[in-house]
């Protein structure tokens, strides 16, 4: 059969340009796990393996048995949660957080109500409840594996009942993703470009933009030809999407549209679909246009994350206090937070008022102490207001264990010093000692000379000690450079203290 090409138009690239960073192994990770068949996807629960077959490659995925894959929307929510994490800059961060008012401009609603929120926490739990296990080589050349889910935890806000629309969510990113954005394991996207594409075209960029900037690294001179076969760029870039046998419904109505609007923004330059060369199935052909090249001269060669104050604010306002509502939560009803379906804007507000007298790692103990004092007089708490009457006696309490704390270290400080001064003491008569020891005969005489003349004549054991005393003083005194001062004594013994 012949080779279907089509070629680009010219057409020039976007001129802005928004970074996404994706974590290498979650461009891999997302391109099995959403289903872009929104009518399919929750039908399709059996586990996903990729290159099963490589112990050091495989992963695995497997939905969540009752809701299947995650779809389209899910997809969207997904990169707009990415792109909010990439705004953040360093440090590396674990919490995303949004209002309903980012969410409907990051995944194009127009409005926000109930069935909007709805489709949202689905969507979410169809994320957060797909299990992957990974498999890889550590540096030092051994087999391990994560399991882990993407997002492990999720935090929703509504306003007073479960029926009311999300107001504020917190997500948070799996430790392994976190570690490894750390250590510089992503690939630089464009965000401005992935806006204008469906999710499958967004699927089809990431995967594509991965492999042309690996092949290009090693070749800047050429545009590199990337080549894999039709029904594995649907398993394992686009969650199953459905395998076809005519090419033409391939160009017509699946892939081509994606491929043709990636051809006319100019990432690519050109793509093809040829029978395979052992006559079953088809592979697909790709080369990359000026936008690629544009991109990866632009920022992916030196792409670093610049530090943003916007995480500061999410943390502040949006996901410590989400946390602290849950907390109470879980710590008055002993469930924990991800079979608590969601928190009343009453007491995220509540929350963000004690956050202002109490710091975020002091609220486990503030809401333990309060839960037992009100328990003292049978008060049955039902929202986080109710812990405010507690929050004077807490700070009280706080402030005064803390002067006690202060007045014990202080006087543990004072004691080690004295404990310092006793031991200097005794080295430097000892050190006087020995030195004596070495001195000239006409010099040792002289030093008795003046021990005599300072504790006088006489015996016994009060003298003798006086005159040992006064003989280590006047030694030291008359060579300073041979002991060690205070200060440097006092270094010398710590370091040996920390080498031991």
């Amino acid at each position: 059969m012949a080779a279907k090409q089509t070629t680009t138009t010219g057409q020039d690239a976007p001129s802005t340009v928004e970074k996404i960073y994706m974590e290498n192994t979650l461009l891999r990770i997302s391109g099995a796990l959403f289903c872009h068949d929104a009518k399919r996807a929750s039908t399709r629960t059996q586990e996903i393996a990729l290159n099963h077959n490589a112990k050091e490659k495989a992963v695995f995925i497997r939905p969540d048995p009752a809701l299947g894959q995650p779809g389209p929307l899910a997809h969207k929510i997904f990169v707009a949660l990415i792109k909010k994490h990439s705004n953040y800059g360093r440090p590396i961060r674990s919490d995303i957080s949004f209002t309903k008012r980012e969410l409907t401009r990051l995944i194009g609603r127009k409005k926000w109500g109930g069935r909007d929120s709805e489709e949202l926490t689905l969507a979410l739990r169809e994320i957060q409840y797909a299990f992957v296990r990974t498999n890889f080589k550590t540096d030092e050349g051994r087999h391990a594996e994560h399991s882990f889910n993407i997002f492990p935890e999720v935090y929703l806000e509504r306003r007073e009942r479960e029926t009311d629309p999300v107001e504020r969510c917190t997500v948070t990113l799996a430790r392994p993703i976190v570690e490894s954005l750390k250590d510089e394991h992503f690939t630089c996207l464009n965000h401005a470009l992935m806006a204008q594409l469906g999710t499958i075209g967004q699927a089809l960029y990431m995967r594509l933009f991965f492999h042309f900037a690996n092949l290009y690294m090693d070749n800047s001179r050429k545009r590199p030809t990337f080549r894999k076969r039709y029904e594995d760029v649907c398993t394992e870039w686009l969650g199953g999407l459905t395998v076809h046998a005519q090419p033409s419904v391939i160009e017509r109505d699946q892939l081509g549209p994606h491929l043709r609007k990636l051809r006319a923004l100019s990432f690519l330059a050109s793509y093809d679909i040829a029978r395979a060369a052992d006559g079953k199935g088809f592979v697909l052909s790709f080369r990359p246009g000026a936008a690629f090249i544009t991109d990866y001269e632009r920022f992916y060669r030196g792409c670093q994350a610049e530090m943003q104050f916007e995480f500061q604010s999410d943390q502040h306002e949006t996901a410590e206090p989400l946390k602290i509502a849950y907390m109470f939560l879980e710590k008055r009803t002993g469930q924990p937070a991800a079979a608590i379906p969601y928190v009343p804007t009453k007491d995220v507000e509540t929350a963000k008022f004690l956050l202002a007298k109490v710091p975020f790692d002091e609220m486990p103990q503030f809401i333990d102490y309060a839960l037992v004092e009100a328990k003292k007089t049978n008060f049955d708490v039902k929202t986080l207001g109710g812990l405010r009457q507690y929050l004077a006696s807490y700070i009280e309490r706080r402030q005064r264990r803390a002067a006690d704390t202060k007045a014990a270290q202080q006087a543990l400080s004072e004691e080690h010093a004295e404990e310092e001064r006793i031991e200097y003491g005794t080295y430097r008569r000892r050190a006087a000692d020995v030195l004596f020891v070495s001195l000239s005969l006409s010099e040792q005489e002289e030093i008795r000379a003046l021990v005599m003349t300072e504790v006088g004549k006489g015996g016994g054991p009060i003298r003798s000690h006086l005159a040992d005393m006064a003989r280590a003083r006047i030694t030291a005194e008359r060579h300073p450079d041979k002991i060690q001062p205070f200060e440097d004594w006092r270094m010398t013994r710590r370091s040996y203290g920390k080498a031991s």
